[in-house]
């Protein structure tokens, strides 16, 4: 910000209430302009503000459509701005005015023109209103739309600065805008925001402007605390720590679209598995940055760099842990001997940071362009599949991330209906509480419901494997003969094994499917719609609207190894958290699981309808 910007904002801060939402210099439309500010309340509408820092001695000229400023580097031309906010105005009020649901009903005298008053004006930090009356700028600049220095100081009473504000709206009526509304406005203005309604992570901005709007009838938007804290990351090392579902991949995608646009260099988004890098590909294609973003699994990355810079691959080993351990231990060899160079990217996203062992991240840390310095890692103990219960503590600092004081933490999950997340909840206590803060004070958190609700989770039983998956096949073409699309449907499975079985029973009974084995991951988001069947852990960082866990009866029982039976909760928590609405578990025998997922789904029960 400018000085002037600064006072100007901190006047808003102080002098209006909290119902008003104002944004300062965010891209707007898909056409991202830049408006200074705009301000919306719900029952005045919208304002869009140009400030400007100039002085009584520094403006040299003005007229309707420029103005002229002595500056240090001699004379330079900028636009009116008054005519500047104008022309913002004008394209948001065309923006919105696309939405029926933001325009007056047919039958009204204002049938298609825009709910809302709106209007523009001009700030001028630099110049009070005795100069403007001298310098005659009423003729380019009229006094009902202008600010003056000495009308927006800290003493300023709050009713007349409010009141010098609602002044420049050209034709004021009376409205009330629903939080609906006021998240479609949101939706319309800021295309970095968008959730798409089935599983999509974050919707792609349109970017043919010829093109009509394809408005959904309900959409979905990043929460105001969601987009501040996307919005305010600033550069630096920063840690997300965020329960399942409350938007860390989300605002990662808007993180890593803005990062594209004013970063030189390329911009490295990593995560474990293959089926979540899929996905934040599709992502990244979606908003037209991906000749920017390069988005890979971290083995798969190690491999690229290996090839890149000419170094020998290892050996084949005869386990995947075993090559996979010597893939990593080759690139960190290739970095500490210069033959890989260190900060190749402007930019380093990690999502899932969690499954990220200590050597690696100290690996990705020195990949960072230490001009931009620009990190950001989204981590949930809560949700950790990988590395075993021998898995190493470790503060962040000691692998070179320096987010000391840069940490926020999400509590808030969105994805959930409030049943689901209680069942999921219930099942994982163990792991959701009882471990103590990390060397940088970050605990396990425990997530918070945003209140969405839906119908409880489901256990039943079939008679064998094949029965359950016959059930799921029924289930689901059910659905989709009454509008669902396969893409809805998710069956994630204890192994692969199982999800080999519980595909091609359901390719039998005539589904569309697609198993997310090792060959296909890549390709899971591209193609018609179909039902994804995959294993638990390859589901980490998707969601669906319905999930299915079949088998459940052969997961691990009390009397084995504890380490072991506490990874499967972990397994069946990430699996649970997936369902945007409804939650289907199945089995075929009785078990410890069986029965301790009967015990938490009927507790649940009684204790929501009490």
């Amino acid at each position: 910000m400018t000085p002037g910007e600064r006072r100007f904002s901190a006047r808003l801060d102080d002098k209006l209430d909290d119902e008003y939402l104002c944004w300062y210099d965010v891209p707007i439309g898909p056409r991202y302009r830049h408006p200074d500010f705009v301000v919306l309340h719900p029952s005045r509408g919208f304002l869009v503000l140009e400030v400007k820092d100039w002085k009584a001695e520094t403006l040299a000229e003005l007229d309707r459509d420029r103005a002229v400023i002595d500056t240090d580097r001699g004379r330079v031309t900028a636009p009116n701005p008054l005519r500047q906010a104008r022309e913002y105005a004008m394209e948001i009020v065309r923006l919105l005015q696309q939405d029926p649901a933001l325009c007056h009903p047919p039958g009204d005298k204002r049938a298609g023109k825009l709910l809302m008053p709106w209007g523009f004006g001009v700030v001028l930090t630099g110049i009070t209103r005795s100069q403007f009356e001298l310098m005659e700028l009423e003729h380019f600049l009229p006094p009902g739309s202008v600010i003056c220095r000495d009308e927006m100081t800290e003493g300023v009473d709050t009713e007349e600065f409010q009141k010098r504000l609602w002044d420049m709206f050209l034709m004021p009526f009376p409205c009330l805008l629903s939080l609906p509304q006021i998240e479609r406005v949101r939706w319309h203005l800021f295309p970095q925001l968008r959730i798409q309604v089935q599983g999509d992570l974050l919707a792609a901005p349109a970017r043919d402007e010829a093109a009509p709007v394809g408005i959904p009838d309900i959409i979905r938007v990043m929460d105001l605390q969601q987009e501040q804290l996307a919005r305010s990351l600033g550069d630096g090392h920063r840690v997300i720590h965020g329960v399942a579902g409350s938007g860390k991949t989300m605002i990662l995608g808007y993180r890593c679209v803005e990062l594209a646009r004013r970063q030189h260099k390329p911009v490295l988004v990593l995560c474990y598995n293959k089926t979540l890098a899929s996905r934040l590909e599709h992502l990244m294609q979606g908003h037209g940055v991906q000749d920017r973003v390069a988005v890979r699994n971290f083995h798969e990355w190690c491999r690229e760099q290996l090839k890149s810079y000419g170094l020998r691959m290892p050996p084949r080993q005869d386990s995947a842990d075993a090559y996979a351990q010597l893939l990593v231990q080759s690139m960190i060899d290739g970095v500490e001997s210069s033959a890989i160079p260190r900060g190749q990217y402007g930019a380093v996203l990690i999502d899932e940071g969690h499954d990220f062992a200590p050597e690696w991240l100290r690996l990705v840390a020195q990949m960072v362009d230490p001009e931009t310095n620009s990190l950001l890692l989204l981590y949930d103990d809560a949700q950790s599949l990988y590395g075993g219960p021998g898995r190493r503590r470790f503060s962040f600092a000691s692998v070179g991330i320096q987010a000391q004081g840069r940490t926020t933490i999400l509590r808030l999950n969105y994805r959930n209906t409030l049943e689901v997340l209680a069942v999921a909840k219930a099942f994982a206590e163990e792991v959701l509480t009882g471990q103590d803060a990390d060397d940088d004070h970050v605990p396990v958190v425990a997530p918070e419901s945003a209140g969405r609700r839906g119908p409880m989770p489901e256990l039943w039983r079939a008679r064998n494997i094949w029965a359950e998956a016959d059930i799921i096949a029924e289930r689901i073409q059910d659905a989709t003969a009454n509008g669902a699309s396969p893409n809805d449907f998710a069956v994630l499975c204890h192994s692969n094994q199982l999800a080999g079985l519980i595909a091609k029973q359901l390719q039998k009974r005539g589904l569309a499917v697609l198993l997310a084995s090792d060959s296909q991951r890549r390709a899971m988001f591209n193609g018609p719609p179909s039902v994804k069947v995959m294993t638990m852990h390859s589901s980490k960082g998707l969601e669906f609207d319905t999930v299915f866990i079949p088998g459940v009866c052969e997961l691990a029982s009390h009397d084995e190894d504890a380490g072991r039976k506490q990874q499967q909760v972990r397994a069946l928590y990430v699996a649970m958290t997936r369902a945007l609405r409804q939650l289907e578990m199945s089995h075929h025998g009785e078990g410890a699981v069986v029965e301790q997922i009967r015990r938490v789904v009927e507790g649940v029960s009684r204790r929501l309808a009490a």
